[in-house]
């Protein structure tokens, strides 16, 4: 299983996904600024591994606190909580991992300085773990969604460089391939990072999955030709009525497949669903660098003095999810009663 992050005595450590394909080096951090550089600069990505890394980036950061007393370590916590949530808006997964180190630190805050450290460190292993059995359980339920044989478009890459192992949307694809179905997949390359081509594409190839890669144009025309049957993406945000952001592009994948009649799949881990959020409205899309587009491998493609969109996501409102797979269960329309069970069931991955 790839290493996407994991906690070591002397940091937390990361596969480099910016070196991807053509070299897999890993990069260790050995202090929560170094891991907040590591979010905001896509050295590791994917909603649940933010997450994770989150909660290590909070842990290390406090591990690593000179406080004497518990008010001066909460002092620094929170300080360490707010310089790792400034890092990337939109994948609500960052922000779930620091309400839940503060719930814990909350939790202990009776005990010694050395307590609450030793039990924040154990909180983020604990939640390395659990991402690893959602995405299984995931997977597990999502297979039964996939056709027998036939092709399966995926977006971006929801896999396990983008969680702790396994993967969301990979995950179930790995596991319908494990079930025994004949899946090819079709990825889109996912411009302008391009984490299909250099990420998804790696992955299954790795894993001997039978794979195509596309242009992120080219997703209509093998529609149309009756090459996709069904469509699985992951999810960085889904809000309270069903509405999906993911990596930019989804959006016009899944008006493709509604129009074309493929089942569209999103797979996502409950700590995606805000059920805060009301809708895909209230969902803060991250913009980033111009230079995503104008530049590719350090060359200009582009002209001087162009102007440049760039945002990192969009939104797929709900009417076009056929339905959304959880470690919970699955989730299908109306999309914001089923989210609304699901939040009450008893989870056993």
């Amino acid at each position: 299983m790839i290493k996407t992050v994991e906690w070591t005595r002397e940091g937390v450590q990361f596969i480099d996904q910016r070196k991807l394909p053509t070299e897999e080096v890993y990069v260790l951090c050995r202090n929560y600024q170094e891991v907040a550089i590591a979010i905001r600069d896509m050295i590791v990505r994917g909603a649940p591994a933010i997450g994770v890394t989150a909660a290590m980036g909070v842990a290390l950061g406090v591990q690593q606190s000179s406080a004497k007393d518990i008010q001066a370590l909460r002092s620094d916590f929170n300080h360490i909580c707010q310089v790792i949530g400034e890092t990337r808006p939109t994948a609500v997964n960052l922000f779930w991992a620091i309400r839940r180190m503060k719930d814990k630190f909350d939790a202990v805050a009776g005990q010694s300085v050395e307590t609450i450290k030793a039990t924040l460190v154990k909180e983020a292993q604990q939640m390395h773990v659990e991402d690893i059995a959602a995405n299984e359980a995931m997977g597990r339920h999502g297979a039964t969604l996939m056709p027998s044989s036939g092709g399966v478009l995926t977006h971006c890459n929801a896999g396990a460089l983008a969680t702790c192992g396994y993967g969301t949307a990979l995950g179930v694809i790995r596991a319908a391939v494990e079930a025994g179905k004949q899946i090819h997949v079709f990825a889109d390359e996912t411009r302008p990072f391009l984490q299909g081509a250099r990420l998804t594409a790696w992955e299954l190839i790795k894993d001997g999955i039978k794979t195509t890669l596309i242009a992120d144009n080219m997703a209509g025309a093998m529609m149309r030709q009756g090459k996709i049957k069904a469509v699985v993406v992951g999810a960085d945000r889904i809000a309270a009525n069903g509405d999906v952001a993911n990596k930019i592009g989804t959006y016009t994948v899944a008006v493709l497949a509604k129009e074309h009649g493929i089942p569209f799949y999103v797979a996502a881990p409950w700590s995606t669903v805000d059920l805060n959020t009301p809708t895909g409205e209230q969902i803060p899309i991250e913009q980033r660098s111009a230079k995503e587009m104008t530049h590719h491998a350090g060359k200009q493609i582009a002209p001087e003095g162009v102007l440049v969109e760039n945002p990192a996501f969009d939104v797929t409102p709900n009417k076009y999810v056929t339905a959304i797979i959880t470690e919970r269960g699955i989730a299908r329309a109306p999309l914001a009663d089923s989210l609304k069970e699901l939040a009450g069931a008893v989870v056993s991955v």
